[in-house]
């Protein structure tokens, strides 16, 4: 094969492999379905296997064609660029199953206020207007259920969100906020 090719091969493998890697990186970020973390892990074997067969295929070539050597160097550095960002997806994947994303929807009639999220973490929305939402990052720090306390015309009301949730557990979920226990997990 001639070094043009080695080129080609190396660029669009590196290519191919980092533009597949982040889509399912980002289809997972956007729906939290843990079966993409196995094709994830499943991708990261499969390509990293590929990209280093292709890898030592130029580096070999490039020790036999000296004309060519720095072309065929510079392909191989941008083949392990994708190794920094394999390991940036991977450590922002663990992030992810270690936090519950809860987007929390007002669906009262009335403002409410002094919100707590109760369980793994207790984080706080000071206010939530009627139909208002905002998302709130709750970490998971072992076995836990996440529970709701705010204030709705001045009555502290209490509301179950999770009944159970356990490291790695992380996951993506919308809850409206109503006076009734959703219970969902």
């Amino acid at each position: 094969m001639t070094s043009e090719k080695y080129n080609t091969l190396g660029k669009g493998t590196a290519v191919i492999s980092f533009i597949i890697g982040a889509l399912i990186f980002g289809i997972y970020f956007l729906t939290s379905n843990s079966d993409l973390l196995f094709i994830g892990y499943g991708f990261i074997v499969l390509a990293g296997i590929a990209n280093l067969i292709i890898l030592i295929a130029i580096l070999a070539k490039s020790n036999s064609d000296s004309t060519n050597r720095k072309r065929l160097l510079k392909t191989s550095g941008l083949m392990l660029i994708n190794l920094p960002i394999m390991f940036l997806f991977i450590w922002f994947s663990l992030i992810l199953i270690g936090n519950m994303r809860i987007t929390f929807t007002n669906g009262t009639n009335n403002k409410l206020t002094d919100i707590k999220i109760v369980g793994c973490e207790t984080e706080h929305i000071a206010e939530l207007e009627p139909n208002e939402s905002k998302t709130v990052w709750v970490g998971i720090t072992g076995d836990c259920s996440i529970t709701l306390e705010y204030l709705e015309n001045g009555e502290i009301k209490k509301e179950m969100v999770a009944g159970y949730v356990t490291s790695g557990m992380g996951q993506k979920m919308k809850h409206k906020i109503d006076g009734k226990d959703k219970d969902i997990l």
